[in-house]
């Protein structure tokens, strides 16, 4: 992928982690006890948030100290 796909995938995945964001956030102002769907929703999150990092960290150059 050449930087500007690069940039335009980190888009969607921010975006998409802010969604999940809201839905955990509402499922648990609306009292729900379905434990599991958080569970999977808070895993899915996370696996997007590596997925940011990693784009990030490829997007960033290297610099040598």
């Amino acid at each position: 992928m050449n930087e500007q796909e690069l940039r335009k995938r980190l888009a969607i995945l921010k975006t998409d982690h802010r969604d999940l964001d809201a839905a955990i956030d509402a499922l648990r102002e609306t009292g729900s006890t379905d434990q599991l769907q958080i569970a999977r929703l808070k895993k899915r999150k996370l696996a997007i948030k590596d997925q940011i990092t990693a784009i990030e960290d490829s997007l960033i150059p290297d610099i040598i100290a």
